[in-house]
C-alpha cells in the first residue's frame, strides 16, 4: 500500500508522458485526476486500517536496495506521517481539479504534478535517511519547472531563487545524514534513534546543526525565508496551494522525525535558540503581512508566521507541544490552501490582487459573494477563531510551549493577534465598500471553481468542532519521538497530557 502511494503517481506521470496525446485535449488531465483520486482513496483506506494505539511503524516495507552504500528501500507509516499523507493526496486532487482546463503544455504540467505528489509521499514514508534525502530532493525538480514555465512575469527569477535555496537545504541535510552514518558506525542508513544515544552531546550538536539549517530553509524560518514570497507570487494558484499546503511541511516533519527523533539530547541545547527564532519569524511574518499590497504576499507572509508556531512547539518538546505541532501542520496546510485558492479566484475574475484597487467584492448582485464569504471563513480560521481547526491547533501549541518557553510563547501570541489585523485590513479593503465601475461586470464564478474551496471550508469547520479527529493520530507517536524507543511507550495507559488533549476533543 505504501509503495502504491509513491509509485502510482510516478508511473502515472510516465504514462501521461509517453501515450499519444495532443496537447489540446484533456486526456492527461483525466488520467492525472483519476490517479490522484485513487491515491486519495488508498490513503483513506490506509487510515481506516491504521491502529491508532500502536506507536510502532505500521505497514512496513523493507527491501535491500544498494547494500554497499547502506541504502535500503524501507517504508513505514505512523501517526506523525499519516495525516500528512492524507493532506498530500487531497491537495494534489484539488490542485489538478482547480487547474485551468486550457493550460498550455498539459501533458508536461500534469506529469510534474504527479511526480511532485509521489516525491512528497516518499519523503513522508521513508524510514531510511538516505531514502528520505532522495525523495526530499526529487520534489525540487517538478516544482522548479512548475514555477519557471507556468508562473508569472518574474517566474525565472523566482524559480531560480527557489532552486538555489532548496539545493542548499538538501546539501546540508545530506551532510548531517552522512555524519550520522559515519560517526555512529551504523551498518546502513536505516532510521534508528538508539544509535545516536552513544554519541557525545557535542557530537550530536555538530550533526544536528546542519540539519536544522537545511530544514530551516525548507520551512522557511527567519532569516532563510526570502525565497518563499517570490515563489508564491510568481507561482500559479494550484502550485501555491501545494507549496504552502504540503511542501513546507517537509521541513517541519523532518525537524520532528530526524532532528528531535535522533538527537534529543542535543535538541535540548538548541531549543532556546529555536524558540527565539520561532518568535522572530512569527512577529516578522505578521509585520510584513500588514505592509503588503498584494493579496498573495499577505498570505505568503502569513505562512512564515504560522510555520513559526510549529517551530516553537517542536522546540518545547513536550508531549502536548509535539502533538500540537503535528496538528498545526495539518491545520496550516488546509487553511493556507483555502486562502490561496480564493486569492486565485479573485485574480482570475478581476485581473488584480492589489488591495488598493479592489473593493466591494462582497456585493451580492455583481460581486463575488460566495468567494468573499469563504475568504472571511478562511481568515477567521487562520486568526484562531474558536470552532475552527486553526483555534485548537494554535491553542495546543501555546498551551504546550508556555511552561517551557513563556517569553517566546507570549511573543508568538502577539503574532497570532496580528493575524487578525493584517487579514482584516485585506478583507475590509477588498470585499467591503462600494463596488467600483471597473469591477461592476465581473464574470460569474462557476461551480467547478467553488467546490474545492467549499470542501476545504467544511474540513476546517469539522476538525474545529471535533479536534480529536486530528490529534488522535499523533498522540502515541509523540511519546516515541521523546523517548526514541517504541517499546517503552505504555499503551493504552496514557499520561495526563494525552488525557487533556482527549478532553479538549470531546468538548
Amino acid at each position: 500500500m505504501l509503495s502504491a502511494l509513491i509509485w502510482g503517481p510516478i508511473f502515472g506521470a510516465i504514462l501521461i508522458a509517453i501515450i499519444p496525446n495532443p496537447d489540446h485535449d484533456c486526456y492527461s488531465r483525466k488520467i492525472a485526476l483519476g490517479i490522484m483520486v485513487a491515491m486519495a482513496g488508498l490513503s483513506v483506506l490506509l487510515a481506516g486500517q491504521f491502529n491508532i494505539s500502536d506507536p510502532q511503524m505500521q505497514f512496513v516495507e523493507y527491501y535491500p536496495w544498494l547494500p554497499s552504500l547502506g541504502l535500503n528501500y524501507h517504508l513505514g507509516v505512523d501517526g506523525l506521517s499519516l495525516p500528512l499523507l492524507l493532506l498530500n493526496s487531497a491537495l494534489v486532487v484539488i490542485a489538478i481539479f482547480s487547474t485551468n482546463t486550457e493550460i498550455e503544455r498539459p501533458r508536461f504540467y500534469y506529469a510534474l504534478l504527479l511526480l511532485l505528489s509521489g516525491g512528497v509521499a516518499g519523503a513522508f514514508l521513508a524510514q531510511d535517511l538516505l531514502l528520505f534525502f532522495l525523495f526530499f530532493e526529487l520534489e525540487i525538480i517538478p516544482l522548479y519547472f512548475l514555477i519557471a514555465i507556468w508562473g508569472g512575469q518574474r517566474r525565472g527569477y523566482a524559480a531560480m531563487k527557489f532552486l538555489l535555496y532548496t539545493a542548499l537545504s538538501g546539501f546540508l541535510v545530506l551532510v548531517s545524514f552522512l555524519g550520522w552514518f559515519w560517526l555512529t558506525k551504523a551498518p546502513n542508513f536505516d532510521y534508528n534513534p538508539s544509535l545516536a544515544d552513544a554519541l557525545p552531546v557535542k557530537t550530536q550538536m555538530l550533526l544536528l546543526l546542519p540539519l536544522l539549517l537545511g530544514l530551516g530553509i525548507k520551512i522557511p524560518i527567519f532569516p532563510f525565508h526570502t525565497w518563499l514570497p517570490d515563489a508564491h507570487v510568481e507561482a500559479s494558484t494550484p502550485v501555491s496551494v501545494l507549496l504552502a499546503g504540503v511542501l513546507l511541511k517537509l521541513g517541519t516533519y523532518g525537524l520532528l522525525r530526524f532532528g528531535l527523533g535522533l538527537y534529543l539530547e542535543a535538541w535540548v541545547e538548541f531549543a532556546p535558540y529555536l524558540a527565539t527564532l520561532a518568535a522572530i519569524s512569527a512577529l516578522y511574518g505578521a509585520s510584513c503581512a500588514i505592509a503588503q499590497k498584494d493579496m498573495k504576499k499577505v498570505v505568503a507572509y502569513s505562512s512564515i508566521a504560522h510555520m513559526g508556531y510549529i517551530l516553537l512547539a517542536a522546540a518545547a518538546a513536550t508531549r502536548l507541544s509535539v502533538t500540537a505541532a503535528s496538528a498545526q501542520m495539518v491545520s496550516h496546510g488546509i487553511i493556507s490552501a483555502l486562502l490561496f485558492l480564493l486569492v486565485g479566484v479573485v485574480y482570475k475574475k478581476t485581473g488584480s490582487r492589489d488591495v488598493d484597487k479592489l473593493q466591494g467584492l462582497l456585493t451580492p448582485e455583481r460581486g463575488l459573494p460566495i468567494t468573499g464569504s469563504l475568504m472571511i471563513l478562511g481568515v477567521m480560521a487562520s486568526a484562531g477563531i474558536p470552532g475552527m481547526v486553526g483555534f485548537i491547533a494554535e491553542f495546543l501549541v501555546f498551551r504546550g510551549s508556555f511552561p517551557i518557553f513563556p517569553t517566546q510563547t507570549l511573543l508568538c501570541l502577539i503574532g497570532s493577534g496580528l493575524t487578525a489585523v493584517y487579514f482584516l485590513l485585506m478583507i475590509n479593503r477588498v470585499f467591503f465598500g462600494r463596488l467600483t465601475m471597473e469591477l461592476s461586470h465581473l464574470p460569474k464564478v462557476r461551480w467547478q471553481e467553488q467546490i474545492p474551496a467549499i470542501a476545504l471550508a467544511v474540513v476546517i469547520i469539522a476538525l474545529g468542532i471535533q479536534p480529536h479527529w486530528l490529534t488522535q493520530w499523533s498522540e502515541p507517536q509523540t511519546a516515541v519521538l521523546l523517548t526514541g524507543h517504541p517499546d517503552l511507550v505504555s499503551v493504552p495507559a496514557p499520561p495526563r497530557i494525552e488525557i487533556e488533549v482527549k478532553e479538549l476533543g470531546e468538548v
